[in-house]
């Protein structure tokens, strides 16, 4: 029997990108499901001319809470993979089948996509060479977690590990969380290199938007996580 591809989309304000994302993803998955975090614009209303499935949040809760929303609604429809998609333009659509290939395959039940394996990225200076080495060794230091991304959002995973996982930060330690139960759950836990499109917004250390966010929220959010979990 065919196998049953969700892909979740957590999307604030993005009435500008929604429309296109879902067409290019629609083409790889069974399900697009866009979990509006209580935008202000018309990211809902675009999602449904779409035909996408909407959910809503009637406040913003943050990133980690719409994807458990997502992750929720995908368990109740027997889901076989999820996949996490941002709704910014960042990923590419096209690389979803090498992202779900291992877990086809039963070579892992969680899939993170990394942009440190080979494909090319506009990363800036800041993230590449300062940021993300810190992050992987905060992450390596704490839970022994040794992935060469350890904040990336475009990830898969098979209905094992949906059953078990349940995503408690709303905000995006939630990216840290994911690595930390998989590593907990022994997991098969595999990576394959993405491609990220780097955005103008929000890449310094210090400021940001959504997945954009600033260097410096990356790292708190690490020892967040240490802290609660």
């Amino acid at each position: 029997m065919k196998e049953r591809i969700f892909c979740i989309i957590p999307a604030y304000n993005e009435e500008d990108n929604i429309s296109s994302i879902i067409q290019s993803v629609g083409k790889y998955v069974d399900e697009v499901v866009v979990v509006d975090d209580g935008s202000e614009d018309r990211t809902a209303i675009i999602a449904q001319e779409e035909k996408a499935i909407v959910l809503r949040h009637i406040i913003n809760r943050g990133q980690g809470a719409a994807l458990e929303t997502g992750d929720q609604y995908a368990g109740k429809k027997q889901a076989d993979i999820v996949v996490h998609f941002d709704a910014d333009g960042q990923f590419r659509p096209e690389e979803i089948g090498r992202v779900i290939a291992p877990i086809k395959r039963g070579e892992a039940d969680i899939v993170f996509g990394s942009r440190f394996l080979g494909q090319v990225s506009n990363m800036p200076w800041q993230k590449k060479h300062l940021i993300f080495p810190l992050a992987r060794i905060i992450s390596k230091l704490f839970w022994h977690a040794n992935l060469s991304d350890p904040q990336s959002g475009f990830r898969a995973f098979n209905k094992k590990f949906l059953g078990q996982l349940q995503i408690e930060n709303d905000g995006s330690a939630h990216c840290s969380e994911i690595i930390i139960k998989a590593f907990d759950m022994n997991m098969k836990i595999k990576e394959v290199p993405i491609t990220i499109i780097y955005n103008n917004f929000g890449q310094s250390i210090f400021g940001g938007k959504g997945r954009g966010m600033g260097g410096v929220q990356i790292i708190k959010d690490l020892i967040i996580s240490k802290i609660i979990n």
